[in-house]
């Protein structure tokens, strides 16, 4: 677990990075809750996920925000962490080119800057939100939601009701096309305090429900392919036999 600094937007971004050495593994961004209410990227719930998609094989990265921990910059209510966010992911992308799929998870307020990322960024194949405050802030831009993923909050939490988390859910839900899971972990309050093997074990095995349909259906789409190709190189077989048993033109009949 490297320390690492990114050039960002307001100067140097603190970070640590998982590296997996195959060219294709998947990688994952994590971003932390609110920098102005003691939000860092060694929250306890960063971690649990930063380490549940790095046992996955993900090549993952997490950060401070500006102004956070030895990052540089100022707090900037949004737009300078979005900015920061894009930074990261993009440091990330050039580190892991051919990378098989992209995710993004945030917790609290870094749900909020991960489903912004996610809107700007069709690259990004799925997220986990975790104890997302669709109570304190507009999540009303996922309109369509692009990607299929899971919210999770507890159902103990008392800054984020679990009836916000469930109702905006909903409302994702009506997309055609996507997906979003929502999960409640009983007991759980909004750092998942005494609850975090449960939010592993719900977040892990969300995950690994989607990389297993992913492997399926791009298996699936390479036997397509296959059948595509060999279907051509038959159409190109009889063509050529055609052409080879056309008869070929002779000497001019009735030429005296």
């Amino acid at each position: 677990m490297p320390e690492l600094i990114i050039n960002g937007p307001a100067g140097r971004i603190e970070a640590r990075y998982h590296h997996e050495s195959k060219s294709d593994s998947p990688i994952a961004l994590i971003l932390h809750p609110h920098p102005q209410f003691g939000g860092t990227m060694n929250n306890q719930v960063v971690y649990s996920l930063y380490h549940t998609f790095a046992a996955r094989g993900f090549s993952v990265l997490r950060f401070n925000f500006r102004g956070v921990g030895r990052s540089q910059g100022f707090w900037d209510g949004g737009p300078g962490e979005l900015a920061d966010a894009a930074s990261a992911l993009d440091w990330l992308q050039i580190v892991k080119p051919d990378a098989k799929c992209c995710w993004i998870a945030g917790v609290s307020f870094g749900t909020w800057i991960a489903m912004q990322l996610l809107m700007r960024r069709p690259e990004i194949d799925g997220f986990i939100c975790v104890a997302p405050p669709s109570n304190l802030y507009d999540f009303s831009f996922l309109a369509p939601c692009p990607s299929s993923g899971l919210m999770i909050n507890g159902d103990k939490d008392r800054v984020v009701p679990s009836a916000s988390v469930g109702e905006l859910a909903v409302k994702l839900k009506t997309q055609r096309g996507i997906k979003i899971d929502h999960e409640v972990v009983p007991g759980a309050n909004h750092f998942f305090q005494d609850k975090l093997e449960d939010l592993t074990s719900v977040v892990g095995s969300y995950v690994d429900m989607r990389l297993a349909k992913d492997a399926a259906e791009r298996e699936q789409k390479r036997e397509r392919e296959k059948e595509r190709e060999a279907a051509r190189e038959r159409d190109r077989q009889r063509e050529q036999e055609e052409v080879a048993s056309a008869p070929v033109g002779g000497d001019d009949e009735g030429d005296e």
